[in-house]
């Protein structure tokens, strides 16, 4: 253990300092500054052990513990605020180490949970790359101009929409840690659509387009244009979204705006 002089020459400023750090406290009678360490203590989240029996500001913690708890039970309650006993000492002690065991139990799940989510961002971080890198690796395999095919369709189909689910997890790891299966699933959906209605246009266009398909050239535009719909697709809807909640109500008179008034004869 190092002991580090504190030079400010006010007692407060180390004693409540040294609070946040601790693994546990006890207060028995005190007065203002009881209290204040008490609630100090609720705040952080600090195993706590106010002792009632003895009056005084840890009686005062003692109420406001039984407001917030602070993970205590009712048994725990009942043992702060018993009569002082010659077991009370043993049972106030045992009960202080079991909160800091558990706060210490919650501190550890915390940590791995943690740990657990940013694994599970690396792997789909990851995914999203293998997607869009298989995506463009459809531009090489597929042929020149030929007759439309099961091989070249699929193609044509499965490359964007690989790269839309790429868009929207990549765009998802910008946000707040959205459900990842659901920004790849809206993606998904989004890239597909998108994709349909350029196909559909195309042989609405050139109708005997299947007959002499040329899928690479397409390719060069449809894996842009399904990544880039996976990818803005929760921005727009985000946008579209405002824009709903800024259309007045039917009958409500329309917002003009800040500084305007009006005036009626």
């Amino acid at each position: 253990m190092r002991t580090v002089r504190d030079t400010s020459g006010e007692w407060e400023v180390p004693f409540y300092r040294a609070l946040l750090g601790a693994d546990g406290v006890i207060l028995v009678g005190g007065g203002q500054s009881t209290r204040i360490t008490g609630i100090l203590a609720m705040a952080q989240d600090v195993p706590i052990l106010p002792v009632a029996a003895f009056g005084g500001g840890a009686e005062q913690v003692w109420t406001n513990l039984d407001k917030v708890r602070n993970h205590a039970t009712d048994e725990d309650m009942r043992l702060m605020g018993a009569p002082w006993s010659p077991e009370s000492a043993t049972d106030l002690v045992a009960t202080l180490v079991r909160h800091a065991d558990e706060r210490d139990a919650r501190a550890r799940g915390e940590r791995t949970r943690a740990r657990l989510h940013r694994w599970a961002e690396a792997c789909v971080i990851l995914a999203a790359g293998l997607l869009l890198a298989a995506a463009l690796s459809a531009i090489p395999l597929v042929g020149g101009p030929a007759p439309a095919s099961a091989t070249s369709l699929a193609a044509l189909l499965v490359a964007p929409m690989s790269a839309a689910v790429s868009g929207a997890l990549i765009r998802n790891s910008f946000g707040e840690g959205g459900s990842w299966l659901h920004a790849g699933v809206r993606g998904l959906g989004a890239g597909t659509v998108s994709v349909l209605l350029y196909v559909a246009a195309q042989l609405l266009t050139v109708p005997d387009l299947l007959d002499m398909l040329d899928a690479r050239r397409l390719l060069f535009f449809v894996i842009p244009l399904g990544f880039s719909a996976g990818f803005t697709f929760d921005l727009v809807l985000e946008r579209l979204r405002g824009e709903g909640q800024r259309i007045p109500a039917a009958g409500a008179a329309p917002d003009d705006g800040p500084g305007t008034a009006s005036s009626a004869t």
